[in-house]
């Protein structure tokens, strides 16, 4: 199939190019039945991209419906800074008027006048190259027609995220646009009634974001009739780990994992054989071979023990050690902690304690019964997902390779 979000037609900073190769279309029907905008999108299915799955057309109505005060945020998430995912630099870099169409369109639609991209700071490219873009857009007759159909000016903000990966949590992204350091908020208030500076906030991800223009311009059935099986549209995977061919791959949402990694990623390292697959990245469940015939959608994964996440895929072979690829991923998530709930500050950093004590062979027995009950007793502590995503990876290898933990614990 032709990719949507990654066809070569799309790559460049020059808006004019864009332009010219039918980019702009989706933006010229927007403009032509504003009020139509989230009932097509709603009738595509499109969901949030950056890990959630959630409809993106109810959340743009929760923000179209809120009208007490004048001001209301679109805040792109670009701050991807998990293992294993690297999606939205891609597309930021290499596509960002496809992303800057998508979040015009999304503004127009929930009458959005501020839209801030929010961006890793490390991606340098995907900085400058959204800074150039954005000036063009803001030049351009397409703009100008759009800002005639906004009730208060529209304004754009490109800015580098907290360089934190707590800073991608929805209600952490709004503290760092008001300049804050990103603890994540209690909810409610939800973000839609109660964001940015109090004001009614969307948050989207990238990848989300830069499907828009071709549902707008194709149309929704176009979308739902990409996927495969019952899913609709595609997904950017990012296959990672002991595979020949790793990179960034836009498949129909619903590609088996299997043709994932034999078809699209060459197969394994060295010919040897899968052990698990770390899906979404390096917080979700872990799945292994007997799995690896699994539609890549959100259902289908959920129903595996596991979830889609990011679409980020890190594989792991025969010979690799679960454990320390485990302890790995959770000095990650000690490290990232911001502190704020004492369960997660306290207990990522003593889990990660525990789990290099038994990556290094000083572990005994009761320090594996220890982590076995933080699993059961921690979960739902966090006031953000980083708690429970420490612990359900470690948790789903406790599941599947136990035998390793206990093999690695001393006599």
């Amino acid at each position: 199939m032709n990719n949507v979000l990654l066809h070569p037609d799309s790559l460049g900073t020059n808006l004019s190019e864009w332009l010219s190769g039918n980019g702009g279309t989706g933006l010229e029907k927007a403009l032509s039945d504003p009020a139509g905008i989230i009932s097509i999108i709603k009738e595509a299915d499109l969901r949030g991209l950056g890990g959630s799955g959630f409809p993106s057309s109810k959340k743009w109505q929760f923000v179209a419906e809120q009208s007490a005060n004048p001001d209301k945020y679109l805040i792109c998430n670009g701050n991807e800074d998990e293992p294993g995912t690297f999606k939205d630099a891609h597309l930021l870099t290499h596509a960002p008027h496809q992303v800057i169409e998508g979040a015009l369109i999304t503004a127009l639609a929930s009458q959005i006048n501020k839209i801030v991209f929010y961006i890793n700071p490390e991606q340098t490219t995907s900085l400058d190259n959204v800074r150039i873009a954005v000036e063009q857009w803001e030049t351009c007759s397409l703009f100008e027609q759009l800002q005639a159909q906004l009730e208060t000016p529209l304004s754009i903000r490109v800015m580098a995220s907290s360089g934190h990966y707590i800073g991608g949590e929805e209600t952490a992204a709004i503290e760092s646009v008001e300049g804050n350091f990103p603890f994540p908020r209690g909810k409610p208030p939800f973000p839609a009634v109660s964001g940015v500076h109090g004001c009614p906030t969307l948050i989207n991800n990238i990848e989300t974001l830069a499907n828009v223009p071709h549902i707008l311009k194709n149309g929704a059935q176009w979308f739902r009739e990409l996927g495969a099986g019952s899913s609709t549209g595609t997904k950017i995977y990012c296959l990672s780990g002991d595979v020949l061919k790793p990179g960034v791959y836009e498949l129909p949402m619903g590609t088996p994992l299997s043709e994932l990694i034999d078809t699209y990623g060459g197969g394994m390292l060295l010919d040897k054989k899968i052990k698990a697959v770390f899906t979404g990245g390096a917080s979700s469940s872990i799945l292994t071979p007997r799995d690896i015939d699994v539609p890549l959608n959100f259902e289908s994964v959920k129903e595996r023990g596991s979830s889609l996440g990011t679409g980020a895929m890190i594989v792991v072979s025969e010979g690799t050690g679960i454990v320390k690829r485990v302890t790995e991923y959770v000095n990650f998530y000690a490290h990232s902690s911001c502190g704020q709930c004492p369960p997660c500050k306290t207990g990522t950093f003593y889990i990660s304690q525990l789990l290099n004590k038994i990556d290094t062979g000083q572990a005994s027995e009761y320090d594996l019964e220890s982590l076995i009950n933080l699993c059961k007793i921690l979960p739902g502590s966090g006031r953000c997902h980083l708690l429970d995503g420490a612990m359900q990876v470690i948790d789903s290898s406790l599941t599947h390779f136990i035998d390793e933990y206990k093999s690695s614990l001393r006599p």
